[in-house]
């Protein structure tokens, strides 16, 4: 889909939530730098609303802004977007191989004198918003060139700016502030098509969201300012506006704008740092949305199924690292051993842990995944049933100095190297072993734990054994048994 957009069938609905026959939304970045966590919701929010109605999710880049374009960007939305399973159906669109067509319809607006041709030098406006700052009065254009400029031609640099009515009120309906007004004198009239030949995001946002068939424009609130520009270009060309989804602005733990201090690094970061993708998306879901019954941890099966305006909510987002890592935690214990060991076997290969079974490296997740907040979490507390060559924790060499360490572990090396191979017989045969040896409780376990993983806290200890397998188990009791003899 490649120059001139047509318009997509007109929608049946009009109120969110309410049926629509071929809703549409898209996703319009600007490749300026890296996507944060504040694109990566509306992408999310868009993209759920489309698929909960079985519409069309579009994604576009908004590259107008030729001085603030950054190499590299829209192949990293496009990447983010991909890893979060955000998938578009047309597109991508980019603006900059639409000029004919910004251009077209900013001279049809000239025509009809529903806009100007402005040739104000860069210099002449910043004098006029310096005298207006000095004169305490808001800073806009004059509207100077708006009954026109005698002395240009239109074949000298100029800009065209849209010519806002100069009284009255714009009013719209947002489906999460509700009916809004905003004073028409008050607006600016705005550049819509620059001096290069480019239009302004004002202008070419609305020209694309007609042509494309976008029924619903869901972006941050930040953007409800601008929302009585584009209600006014509709109007000029008299096309019907879609309906407006303002989600509140994402803010930090102590309610200050979002900023790297609470975490907003770039969304590629968040991809490299062990969070699954689904995951992500259910916390950035709950980003501003609640599915009214409480639920949290949802599938994006579940997302999709439940995600609908009506629960947009209108107060601030708040961005909580502890919960998006706890919905982690959630999200991992949720995939099957299968799936997870597919997915950390590449970042144990990374580590030297090579030529592992799929059977035995299941066995491993389906022990640890209780235990993980990130999939490279496994590389640290699970390295041990990977090799024989681990390291003990310090704080639990007391286990190998107690002078009755080497007799214990011994007798237990003895008891299970015959034992049934299963979590219960071992725990069986331990406790009936320690009690012999005068030992229960932390005294049984903790020495055990200690000599077959070098570590103080794990997983049950009983199924680590059994997941170890007797000869490594064993071997490991006899080997602590020695060290225990030199302390």
């Amino acid at each position: 889909m490649r120059g001139r957009a047509q318009r997509a069938p007109s929608r049946a609905g009009q109120t969110g939530g309410a049926a629509v026959s071929t809703l549409r939304t898209r996703f319009a970045p600007s490749p300026t730098g890296s996507m944060h966590i504040g694109n990566a919701r509306t992408a999310a929010f868009a993209w759920l609303l489309a698929r909960h109605h079985g519409g069309q999710f579009i994604l576009r880049i908004e590259d107008t802004d030729r001085t603030r374009y950054v190499e590299g960007s829209v192949e990293e939305i496009q990447d983010g977007l991909k890893w979060l399973g955000l998938d578009w159906d047309e597109g991508p669109f980019f603006q900059s191989q639409r000029l004919e067509i910004y251009r077209e319809l900013a001279e049809q607006l000239v025509r009809e004198g529903k806009a100007y041709r402005c040739w104000c030098s860069p210099e002449r406006l910043a004098q006029m918003r310096e005298e207006q700052k000095a004169a305490g009065l808001p800073t806009g254009y004059d509207r100077r060139c708006r009954e026109g400029a005698p002395g240009h031609t239109p074949g000298e640099p100029h800009v065209i700016r849209f010519a806002m009515p100069l009284d009255g009120v714009t009013e719209f309906h947002d489906h999460v502030r509700g009916t809004l007004s905003f004073e028409n004198a008050l607006i600016d009239d705005f550049v819509m098509l620059k001096a290069d030949g480019f239009p302004t995001y004002q202008f070419a946002n609305v020209v694309d969201d007609h042509l494309m068939g976008i029924t619903h424009v869901v972006r941050s609130d930040e953007w409800l300012s601008s929302t009585p520009k584009h209600v006014q270009l509709y109007a000029a060309f008299g096309w019907e506006p879609p309906q407006f989804v303002h989600p509140a602005l994402i803010l930090g733990p102590d309610r200050s704008k979002l900023s790297k201090r609470h975490g907003a690094v770039s969304f590629r970061e968040f991809t490299q740092m062990g969070y699954l993708p689904d995951a992500l998306l259910n916390f950035l879901a709950l980003l501003g949305w609640s599915p009214g019954d409480n639920r949290e941890v949802m599938t994006r099966q579940e997302l999709i199924e439940a995600f609908d305006i009506p629960g947009i909510v209108n107060h601030p987002a708040i961005f909580d690292r502890q919960k998006l890592d706890w919905l982690n935690r959630q999200h991992i214990r949720m995939l099957p051993d299968g799936e997870l060991a597919r997915r950390v076997k590449p970042l144990l290969e990374e580590k030297g842990f090579g030529g592992l079974q799929d059977g035995y490296l299941e066995s491993v997740v389906r022990v640890m995944k209780d235990r993980l907040t990130f999939l490279h979490d496994i590389v640290e507390l699970a390295c041990y049933f990977f090799t024989d060559e681990f390291e003990y924790e310090e704080k639990g060499g007391k286990w190998l100095q107690d002078p009755g360490a080497a007799q214990f572990l011994e007798g237990i090396a003895d008891a299970l190297k015959d034992c049934e191979w299963s979590d219960a017989a071992i725990e069986a045969r331990v406790r009936e072993a320690g009690e012999k040896l005068g030992r229960e409780g932390g005294a049984l376990i903790h020495p055990i734990r200690y000599a077959c993983t070098g570590k103080t806290v794990g997983p049950s200890l009983f199924a680590a054994l059994e997941t170890l397998g007797r000869d490594r188990v064993v071997r490991r009791l006899r080997r602590a048994a020695d060290l225990a003899r030199v302390q």
